[in-house]
């Protein structure tokens, strides 16, 4: 589709942050791998900057970007099956994942410890890692990620499809390794992933990927801003990262419980802190009860307290992630949004809590759109050397994020202003970045944030690529090499060729 095709607005507006606008001069619809690879050539032989869109949810200006030719889009690349010769459930690059949850728990029972969005596509989900609700009891996607399809290009320009396995002999298992955490957008495009639990050895298709649970049940606590002073919400605060720190071992009964705390600014909300198990396994319910007891202790302000029955958990799952621009009522035509992230193996010090509550509370920045959020992490994750995949972050026990959403274009500057300033002012004492040491572990690839690489942003010694990969930098470096000798697939937080 061109400029002049009716269809080709659709196919543009795909992307989720407003605040970036390509014009491609074409959006290719591909419905096969060979497509791919076809449209890739003819890319590559026209000199075409060329990239990829699977479910469109890119918080930077990877795909719509002015310098892009070409877009290749694999959103009619959906199909979710189980592929007797793989002995692994074979998911099409274009699929979402509300898709893939429906597909599997309807199909066999199973489910991947991915994402709570689910328009998200898998794209750029699994390569990025792909961290979920469940990844404290069963990991990330990416660690069980079996094989991938990967439209790659030589040294001579010509695109070709390989499959790369996790298996020790295979000559393509370092293609597999970069795309289990290592990012998309990076070596190639991925038509097509494999997925299967790593330590899966029969051939029953009901056992080789985590059961769906049996139901969801939800604790929630919210306070209002005025409920609250700046010693109360980092008392909360302070709880929260307590427990998790206490209780995300590898192995432990309390990795049935995720929880997130979510303040959001001033004049839209407060502080909520929601947690949910699964009520059907024994001892979950008593976990949710003690772990709302846990969030109150030494807190003087009574939060407003509410607890679900069981609800069924695909529907739950799959319908009631709400679109951001709803809930702060911005038309999702509209949206535009910059997020930043930080992995914490310890929680927050008095000093950059205060710092955070007053960001989120003062009078000055009217704006009611901005959030903080801490989310559980660890547990499953952390049984993983930081080799195993191209994921390094293996002994987090929160993630946390910050996001600041608006609509109106001429705001830009003060919106991104004060995003901006609250993360700096947060790490103040590591150069305004979460940097690897002993309290934090540098952020998650999947909310990719090119302040990083601005030393206006980033002060610290650490380039973005140590806080997105920390050691395993070098060999996605490698890698890059060998598979995409030519720089083909690129974009602004990109790996390097070496």
């Amino acid at each position: 589709m061109t400029p002049g095709d009716r269809r080709y607005q659709d196919l543009l507006l795909r992307g989720y942050n407003r605040r970036f606008t390509g014009r491609p001069e074409s959006v290719r619809l591909v419905g096969s791998t060979d497509q791919v690879v076809q449209a890739v050539n003819e890319a590559v032989a026209a000199k075409k900057r060329v990239t990829v869109r699977g479910g469109g949810h890119c918080l930077e200006n990877f795909v719509d970007d002015p310098d892009i030719s070409m877009v290749i889009d694999l959103s009619e690349m959906r199909s979710v099956y189980f592929d007797t010769d793989m002995n692994a459930f074979a998911v099409e690059g274009g699929a979402i994942l509300s898709q893939v949850y429906r597909t599997l728990d309807f199909g066999w029972g199973v489910t991947i410890p991915g994402g709570s969005c689910p328009t998200v596509g898998v794209g750029g989900h699994i390569t990025g890692g792909g961290y979920g609700v469940l990844s404290r009891q069963y990991g990330l996607v990416a660690d069980n990620l079996y094989a991938v399809e990967v439209v790659v290009v030589n040294v001579y320009g010509k695109a070709r499809a390989v499959i790369a396995t996790s298996d020790a002999k295979d000559p393509n298992r370092d293609l597999w390794w970069a795309h289990a955490g290592g990012g998309g957008g990076n070596f190639g495009i991925v038509t097509r992933f494999w997925l299967r639990s790593p330590d899966a050895t029969c051939t029953d298709p009901t056992k080789l990927l985590p059961s769906s649970p049996g139901a969801i049940m939800v604790s929630l606590l919210s306070w209002t801003w005025d409920q609250l002073d700046a010693t109360d919400f980092t008392t909360i605060a302070t709880n929260f990262a307590t427990w998790h720190e206490q209780n995300s071992t590898p192995g432990g009964a309390a990795n049935q419980l995720w929880a997130a705390l979510v303040a959001t600014r001033k004049g839209k909300g407060g502080l909520a802190i929601s947690a949910q198990v699964d009520p059907t396994v024994p001892g979950t319910q008593q976990l949710l009860k003690d772990f709302a007891a846990a969030m109150t202790l030494n807190v003087g302000p009574a939060p407003t307290a509410t607890t679900t029955g069981s609800l069924p958990w695909l529907y739950t799952t799959t319908t009631s992630a709400s679109e951001v621009g709803d809930a702060f009522g911005i038309p999702s035509l509209l949206l535009r949004s910059k997020t930043k992230g930080a992995y914490h193996k310890k929680g927050y010090s008095p000093d950059q809590l205060r710092t955070a509550y007053k960001y989120l509370t003062s009078d000055d920045y009217s704006y009611a759109a901005g959030i903080m959020a801490l989310f559980s992490f660890g547990g499953k994750v952390n049984s993983f050397t930081p080799t195993t995949t191209a994921v390094s972050h293996r002994d987090s026990v929160m993630l946390a994020s910050f996001v600041n959403y608006w609509s109106d274009a001429g705001e830009e500057a003060r919106q991104l202003q004060w995003i901006r300033e609250l993360y700096r002012d947060v790490y103040a004492n590591t150069g305004g970045v979460p940097v690897p040491n002993a309290v934090t572990d540098g952020t998650y690839v999947n909310w990719p944030d090119v302040d990083l690489a601005d030393p206006a942003w980033n002060t610290s010694s650490a380039p973005w690529w140590t806080i997105y990969y920390k050691d395993n930098y070098a060999r996605l470096q490698q890698i890059k090499a060998a598979r995409d000798p030519l720089d083909i697939f690129h974009h602004s937080l990109s790996v390097r060729p070496q």
